[in-house]
């Protein structure tokens, strides 16, 4: 828990001390995390749609920390308490350990096809959701299906449908949404 603190601590001094505005304290003297419990905002623009509920908003992985879904045995709920935003979408995490891992390299940890599901966008070039808890990592990289039945299509051909959904994704724009 200590290390928890202290992690917290630093990231809220290193983002006052790049927004020019001084980092607040508590009466004990820790450092305040920020009220939107925005960690960081690693700027980028998406390069494809990105999955969220509703059209428009910004949560991204449906607020699954991502960095669990290596770390953990299973992935877990991040917190609102340690949002770090990239591409213009906010990512949840348990810890701010797990957020501080994140920063270092979101490339590894945010999900193929935008958090859309892999077997829809390998088989059939479609947008469809992905259950942030039906999800493989293949060659260190985050998958998520619709659902377990259409996990298992997946399963019949990974590489053959990677292929294809690293061919088709690219062409969807994005600003694309998921409609049902």
């Amino acid at each position: 828990m200590k290390i928890s603190l202290v992690a917290i601590a630093l990231l809220a001094t290193s983002v006052a001390a790049c927004s020019g505005e001084p980092a607040s304290t508590n009466e004990t003297g820790e450092v305040a995390a920020a009220s939107s419990g925005l960690i960081a905002d690693l700027g980028g623009e998406s390069r494809g749609p990105v999955y969220t509920k509703n059209q428009g908003e910004t949560l991204a992985l449906s607020g699954y920390d991502a960095v669990s879904y290596f770390i953990d045995a299973a992935p877990v709920k991040g917190s609102a308490d340690f949002k770090v935003r990239y591409q213009g979408f906010d990512y949840h995490f348990a810890n701010a350990e797990n957020a501080a891992i994140f920063q270092d390299n979101p490339m590894k940890y945010v999900p193929q096809y935008g958090g859309y599901c892999a077997w829809a966008i390998g088989a059939n070039d479609a947008l469809a959701p992905g259950d942030p808890e039906v999800y493989k990592i293949v060659d260190d990289k985050l998958y998520l299906n619709f659902s377990k039945d259409v996990a298992r299509r997946w399963q019949v051909d990974i590489p053959g449908f990677i292929k294809k959904g690293d061919k088709n994704y690219p062409t969807h724009d994005a600003s694309e949404h998921y409609t049902s």
